[in-house]
């Protein structure tokens, strides 16, 4: 029967053969502490003793997190034999990793902090670097595209200027030396008048 009770009350089990270490207990902890919901769907599995089977290091590790409660499921009428049977086959891997689809269609560097142990896909590197670039950097709307509100880039070199222009599909000449984004097809001489007005 799956409920909620105070973590105090649940035993660590003396008879676990499965531990978890450093790095990899302090991404457990981590773990419960962003997505503590996750508990009740993988409830701790116990003894009608409130001894542990199955979760031990999730136990220790909810304690670290700072939780005052968990969820357990209990089993109850199992004979010493099959609560034993049960603490091997819950930390038994079955299976394996399909390598090629974690690669190419999950995040590595978010596996590795859920604590898979897998290799760091560049891509995705480049991708967690670039967030933290922008990361905490204001958004720009551009709702008003008159020549008082522009926003100035600059670039360290001229193959940089080029690939920027063709990202935005626009061609930069000596004489133009600016994009407009939203791209503005025939403008007058007075859109690419500068203003005072703010």
């Amino acid at each position: 029967m799956k409920q909620q009770v105070k973590l105090y009350k649940i035993k660590g089990n003396p008879r676990n053969p499965r531990i978890i270490k450093d790095d990899k207990f302090k991404k457990l902890v981590k773990s419960i502490k962003d997505f503590p919901e996750m508990l009740e769907k993988r409830p701790i599995i116990v003894d009608e003793e409130l001894m542990v089977l199955g979760g031990n290091m999730r136990l220790k590790a909810s304690a670290e997190a700072g939780l005052k409660e968990v969820w357990i499921d209990v089993a109850e009428g199992w004979t010493q034999e099959q609560k034993d049977e049960f603490v091997v086959k819950d930390n038994v891997n079955f299976g394996e990793w399909d390598w090629a689809m974690l690669g190419n269609e999950w995040n590595t560097i978010k596996m590795t902090e859920w604590g898979l142990d897998v290799w760091e896909n560049q891509d995705d590197k480049n991708n967690l670097d670039s967030e933290l670039e922008w990361s905490g950097m204001p958004e720009f709307k551009n709702d008003d595209l008159s020549p008082a509100r522009q926003v100035i880039v600059s670039f360290k070199t001229e193959e940089d200027v080029k690939l920027f222009s063709n990202l935005l599909n626009q061609e930069i000449t000596s004489k133009t030396k600016s994009f407009w984004f939203p791209k503005v097809e025939d403008l007058v001489q007075k859109d690419k008048m500068y203003s005072d007005e703010s």
